[in-house]
């Protein structure tokens, strides 16, 4: 507990004053964020932010990693850091904005894997005969898909004040919380590191925004929590919960991909080369709570489903099926119901 404090106290103060210079940096480099159609800003913002949340995040790792697993915790870090770069070359329009999708993101993906990083949802259903050979073939398969589409989540959650480090604080907040819980002490300094960064962060962040943290930062908080739920073992628990929890403690970013994803195909447009103002915080500012309100709410969603997370894991397998099944079927009401509510339907790819 006193070395995760120390950890998160290191990120905090980090993230929170590196974020200064960096903006002066993205100034005069002019990395701005200019107003548009599909922006909610009115004036130019600078970019770059991203880097301070990294510079909280890793310094703050590096030096609360006594004893721990090295080279894994430098595998994450490289694959992070790679995310950050091709993310931040993005922003500058240095590169097409599929690199990060089709190759940044798998290739970071993979070099997880490669250090043994993976889900284990199908070896531990599959346990025996031919069938259980599958096991870890389908489980390497579910980590990229996992990897991949929380860090994809993460870069098209990054659309509203505040929205994306405050969602990262709280997902980290409940990862740090069910690691320490667990005795996992490697999932606990990456997720109070992450935690500690994005709070730093969130205070120029929070509206109105006086940084952004860019494509580059967004990724890299994203592939970290998605580290984190790939990492978390949960003893104690059933198959069933020790799967679900990392879904639940991510719902918020899941739930809005899911949204803009169906409601995009329905349009006949490509989810993540459309954007628009048809994310889930969009629709609820739309229906009267305004920017800040709808940035309030998803909060309040994402420590709830939090606390379901913590729920899960210590209810009955029945009650867990029948918790999951309810939290589901609200789900599906709620895209349902953000679907038909107003929002400006884009009608073709605005990169």
């Amino acid at each position: 507990m006193y070395e995760g404090m120390i950890t998160f106290a290191i990120a905090l103060a980090t993230s929170f004053t590196a974020t200064v210079p960096v903006r002066q940096l993205a100034i005069r480099l002019d990395m701005l964020d200019w107003p548009g159609p599909r922006k909610v800003h009115s004036a130019p913002i600078p970019l770059l932010g991203g880097l301070g949340i990294y510079c909280g995040a890793v310094l703050a790792i590096v030096l609360s990693m006594d004893g721990q697993p090295r080279g894994q915790i430098f595998s994450i870090l490289a694959a992070a850091t790679l995310l950050l770069i091709v993310g931040t070359l993005d922003d500058r329009g240095l590169l097409h904005h599929q690199v990060k999708l089709f190759v940044a993101m798998p290739l970071a993906a993979l070099t997880l894997l490669a250090t043994g990083v993976r889900v284990h949802v199908f070896s531990a259903i599959l346990v025996s005969g031919w069938v259980g050979g599958w096991g870890p073939g389908l489980d390497a398969g579910l980590t990229l898909f996992w990897l991949v589409g929380v860090t994809a989540a993460f870069s098209i959650l990054d659309h509203m004040d505040g929205l994306t480090s405050g969602i990262a604080a709280i997902a980290s907040f409940f990862f740090a919380l069910l690691a320490m819980i667990h005795g996992q002490v490697l999932v606990a300094t990456l997720a109070t590191a992450v935690l500690g960064a994005s709070l730093g962060f969130l205070y120029w962040n929070f509206n109105p925004a006086k940084i952004f943290m860019g494509d580059g930062g967004a990724m890299f908080l994203g592939f970290m929590l998605a580290t984190l739920g790939a990492k978390l073992r949960l003893s104690g628990t059933s198959r069933f919960a020790a799967w679900m929890i990392p879904v639940l403690v991510l719902a918020v970013p899941i739930f809005d991909t899911t949204l803009v994803s169906i409601s995009r195909l329905r349009r006949g447009l490509i989810p993540f080369t459309s954007a628009g103002k048809d994310h889930t915080a969009h629709r609820l500012a739309n229906i009267g709570l305004g920017q800040g309100g709808a940035v309030l709410a998803l909060y309040g969603a994402g420590a709830f489903f939090g606390m379901m997370a913590l729920l899960l894991g210590r209810v009955a397998l029945a009650k867990g099926d029948a918790l999951v099944a309810v939290l589901g079927l609200a789900a599906l009401i709620a895209v349902i119901g953000l679907e038909l509510s107003p929002y400006e339907r884009q009608t073709g790819s605005a990169r």
